[in-house]
C-alpha cells in the first residue's frame, strides 16, 4: 500500500485576521478549510502561513512535501524572495506539485514560473460563474459534470498574461459576458503546476462541493511522477567515442 500524498496548503491568512467580512466566512483561515477536506479525502495535510518563520516553508518542510497549494492577495510581496527561489527549485529540480488558486496569480512563485505579469481583468460584482469542463478525459475533472455554476463569485477575466496552458480544463463564463481560462495545467521541470481561479476570500467557494473535487483531483494530477533527475553541465558519453 502507497503512502498517502504529503500536501502543504499555504496561506497569507492576512484577511481574515483584519476584514470582518471575510472572517465571517472563514473564521479560522482559508487554509483550515481547503485543510480539512484533503484531510478527509486520506491526504497528509500540514499547514502554513506568511507570518511563520519562513513563511512555515522550510528546507524541512518541503522535503516532506509532496504538493504545494498556495493562496494569495494583500501581501504578495511580502513573500520572501529567498523563500521563492526554494519553492521554484522543489518545484523544478525535486518535482513537487503546485496547485495556486484565485488571487495567488499574482504571487511571486507563479510570476517566476510562468515568467510572465500573471495580470489579468477583474471586477467585484458577486455576479454568477459558469465553469466548462473542456479536457474531458483529463484526471483533474473526475466526477464533475460538463459545467457547475458558482452563483456569486469575483470576475476574473481575459487577457490573462500567462503562458499558453500544456492543457486547458476549465473556461469560466461570467453573467458580465467576460471567459477566462480558469483551469491551467503546466510542467515546469520535474514539477506540475495547476492555476485554478475560483475562490473569493468573502464568499463561501471553497466550502463548495465541485470546488472541493477539482483541488482533491489536483493534488493526485500534481504529486511528483518518480521520473528521472534532471542532469545537467559536461557529461562523459554513454557510448565509446572513435574520435581523433
Amino acid at each position: 500500500m502507497s503512502a498517502p500524498i504529503r500536501v502543504t496548503v499555504w496561506n497569507e491568512y492576512r484577511h481574515e485576521k483584519t476584514d470582518q467580512a471575510v472572517k465571517d466566512v472563514y473564521p479560522d483561515g482559508i487554509h483550515t478549510v481547503i485543510a480539512g477536506h484533503l484531510s478527509e479525502q486520506g491526504f497528509s495535510v500540514r499547514t502554513a502561513t506568511l507570518d511563520e518563520p519562513e513563511h512555515g516553508l522550510t528546507e524541512a518542510v518541503l522535503a516532506e512535501t509532496d504538493v504545494l497549494t498556495w493562496w494569495g492577495h494583500m501581501a504578495h510581496d511580502e513573500v520572501s524572495d529567498e523563500i521563492v527561489d526554494r519553492v521554484h527549485q522543489h518545484v523544478i529540480t525535486d518535482g513537487m506539485g503546485l496547485i495556486v488558486l484565485h488571487s495567488a496569480h499574482y504571487s511571486k512563485i507563479l510570476r517566476k514560473l510562468m515568467g510572465t505579469s500573471c495580470r489579468l481583468k477583474t471586477r467585484e460584482a458577486d455576479e454568477k460563474e459558469r465553469i466548462w469542463v473542456i479536457e474531458h478525459g483529463h484526471s483533474i475533472v473526475r466526477g464533475l459534470p460538463e459545467y457547475f455554476e458558482i452563483p456569486q463569485t469575483e470576475m476574473y477575466g481575459e487577457p490573462f498574461d500567462v503562458p499558453a496552458p500544456d492543457t486547458l480544463v476549465f473556461v469560466s463564463w461570467f453573467q458580465g459576458g467576460e471567459v477566462f481560462r480558469s483551469g491551467c495545467c503546466y510542467h515546469r521541470g520535474r514539477g506540475k503546476v495547476f492555476y485554478f481561479g475560483l475562490g473569493h476570500e468573502t464568499l463561501p467557494i471553497y466550502y463548495q462541493s465541485e470546488v472541493q473535487q477539482v483541488i482533491t483531483n489536483a493534488v493526485g494530477w500534481a504529486a511528483p511522477a518518480g521520473g528521472p533527475e534532471l542532469i545537467f553541465g559536461d557529461h562523459p558519453p554513454l557510448e565509446k567515442l572513435d574520435i581523433e
